[in-house]
């Protein structure tokens, strides 16, 4: 289980436009959100991702570096950035079950007679200081709800404001 305020484990992973994304080289004003995504076959994320990108601004302006994840291999990534509206959202592929797990989510595995692949992570949402340090974390074992970006928006902007410490460090 990850702990605010601890250190999270480093994330070097490749993008759809043929980079990679490394979390320990970010350097955000304020925080990297991480946000992982079950995968193509989710019309959920689509819609949570394609949502996102059209907010996408509002979080960089705030000094935030937003990067969405999946365990989907480059083929199926593919297929999103292709045909979801992500615009300028970077879209990371090919997260191990290892590394999903490191992070703390939880793990499915494909129902039968779905476009599900055999295993991929439920949704999470991380947001992570410059320092490698976890400051906010949100896991679901389904794909029901995500956290209100619009809230959390203003919860950026109040964290920033305000200095609010991390919180659940006792953990």
């Amino acid at each position: 289980m990850l702990k605010p305020g601890q250190k999270v484990p480093d994330l070097e992973l490749p993008l759809t436009i043929d980079a990679r994304f490394h979390l320990s080289k970010q350097e955000p004003e304020h925080l990297t959100m991480l946000v992982f995504y079950r995968g193509k076959h989710c019309p959920i994320c689509k819609n949570y991702l394609e949502t996102l990108a059209g907010k996408l601004d509002d979080f960089t302006s705030r000094g935030v570096n937003v990067f969405a994840m999946s365990m989907d291999s480059k083929d199926r990534a593919m297929v999103s950035h292709k045909e979801w509206n992500t615009g300028n959202l970077p879209l990371v592929h090919d997260l191990s079950e290892e590394q999903a797990r490191e992070w703390g989510l939880y793990i499915s595995q494909k129902r039968e007679g779905s476009e599900e692949p055999g295993k991929f992570s439920e949704p999470g949402l991380f947001l992570v200081r410059p320092d490698m340090t976890l400051y906010f974390a949100q896991t679901q074992n389904a794909p029901f709800t995500r956290p209100p970006l619009d809230q959390l928006l203003e919860g950026i902007d109040f964290v920033r404001d305000k200095d609010y410490p991390i919180r659940g460090t006792l953990t």
